[in-house]
């Protein structure tokens, strides 16, 4: 009986093998990607960690000047409580005054409050154009002075002449509804209108300080004013 052999299998043609791609993962990508922008990556990253880093250092930085700044200024306002309007404004060669300390913890609350005690300093000692600046650069956003720096920079245009300018701080001081200060700052709002030849509008300042803060001391000389000015309902 004849032996069959098996042919010998024929290997199959290069061009009939399918050819398998290794499976290429997310992770795989984005290092790939990383890899041809890393560069330019790194320099993204390190610009932000060095904004992180210079963000929480200025704050540590600008909380310890205000502590300093507030230690520093004691001396100045006291000298301001007692009326030493030089003392407080240059210091007495051992504590610094409002000027220097402003300067040297510009940035901090302390140095901005600092602006307004100078202002007032300045109305005292008769160096109004300097009140001026002083007053106009002090921001009294969230402090208790706000309106008593507008009142004390009307005085100051008062004081130089400025009577429109005057009437403006004043009416802006009196809109921070104080039961001190506003019947005050709307008093001479009203010496001011009459001084700029705006009686009518003089009336009203007067009529509001009487209608509407009668307890106050300016009240009870307001119905002489109107009366000066013909009013006497």
């Amino acid at each position: 009986m004849a032996t069959v052999q098996n042919p010998t299998p024929t290997p199959p043609s290069p061009r009939s093998v399918p050819v398998v791609k290794p499976e290429v993962s997310t992770f795989d990508r984005l290092q790939y990607k990383y890899e041809q922008n890393k560069r330019r990556i790194n320099t993204i990253i390190s610009v932000i960690a060095l904004v992180i880093v210079a963000g929480v250092g200025y704050r540590i930085y600008t909380g310890s000047q205000n502590e300093k700044a507030a230690t520093a200024v004691a001396y100045a306002q006291r000298y301001f409580e007692s009326d030493s309007a030089n003392l407080a404004l240059n210091g007495d060669g051992q504590h610094a005054g409002f000027l220097k300390i402003m300067k040297r913890y510009s940035g901090t609350k302390t140095a901005n409050l600092c602006h307004y005690y100078a202002g007032v300093c300045y109305l005292k000692l008769g160096d109004y154009p300097n009140a001026i600046k002083q007053l106009q650069d002090f921001d009294g956003k969230g402090t208790n002075v706000g309106g008593a720096a507008k009142g004390a920079l009307g005085d100051a245009y008062m004081e130089t002449g400025k009577t429109k300018d005057a009437i403006k701080a004043y009416e802006s001081a009196a809109e921070e509804n104080n039961l001190v200060l506003t019947p005050l700052y709307l008093q001479r709002a009203g010496m001011a209108y009459e001084m700029a030849n705006q009686p009518q509008d003089a009336i009203k300042a007067y009529k509001r300080v009487r209608d509407a803060y009668p307890m106050s001391p300016q009240a009870r000389d307001m119905d002489k004013y109107l009366a000066r000015l013909g009013s006497i309902d």
